[in-house]
């Protein structure tokens, strides 16, 4: 069974077993289109230079973001999507990272900023990438965190029109695992300390929303302020 759209053969198909999330395209994924502004705008607010984005996957958003002028690195657990990023960008350095495993000592406390678009729903253990995200920040770093948003309204016409199968994806290997509500997302991160500033919506109407943008401080220094 396959859908419509997406740059990841594993996007593209509702049904698919992998051994990783599997990249075949260099394009950019249709649901970053409506972040990537936002993501702009809070790193500019907080005067960010040098960013990490974790979970990069074929690098087409960090590259985005790298012609908007900030100086990029990326990771991926996928040896594809990593594969096709150095391939396509070779001017951003990209290292392979298993999301799940503690970032390199070399990139602990090197960034103004970290960035994870999108990535969190996919992870069993997403503990794992808010302490990578601390780890690579520096005292007041900013960490921009968006996935798909849940609440009360938006699960409601999910039943409803029942597209929880195409939304959550129970069948395709590295697909969602995780739905978060800003209740929750905010939890996450003040368990490490980090200072949530502000959840942004974008997509539809707020009750709808497709994805909601959480914004949060890592405590101390002058780029908090």
């Amino acid at each position: 069974m396959k859908l419509q759209g997406g740059p990841s053969l594993t996007d593209r198909n509702l049904s698919f077993a992998a051994a990783e999330y599997v990249w075949d395209s260099p394009e950019s994924a249709g649901s970053h289109q409506s972040i990537v502004p936002l993501a702009i705008r809070i790193l500019r607010q907080h005067n960010a230079e040098s960013v990490l984005d974790l979970g990069c996957g074929n690098g087409a958003l960090t590259a985005e973001l790298q012609r908007a002028g900030f100086q990029m690195s990326g990771c991926d657990m996928s040896e594809s999507g990593i594969a096709l990023a150095r391939a396509h960008y070779p001017q951003i350095p990209f290292f392979q990272q298993d999301l799940s495993d503690p970032l390199p000592k070399a990139h602990a406390g090197q960034y103004d900023a970290v960035i994870s678009i999108e990535v969190i729903e996919h992870l069993l253990l997403p503990r794992f990438l808010i302490e990578s995200a601390v780890r690579a920040l520096r005292m007041g770093g900013v960490f921009v965190l968006s996935t798909p948003f849940h609440g009360y309204w938006k699960n409601l016409a999910l039943a409803l029109t029942n597209k929880f199968d195409s939304h959550w994806h129970p069948m395709r290997d590295f697909g969602h695992v995780k739905f978060f509500s800003k209740k929750t997302l905010s939890a996450l991160l003040r368990e490490r300390e980090l200072q949530v500033r502000r959840i942004h919506t974008v997509g539809r109407v707020p009750p709808l929303a497709r994805n909601m943008v959480l914004e949060a401080v890592k405590p101390g220094g002058l780029l908090s302020q």
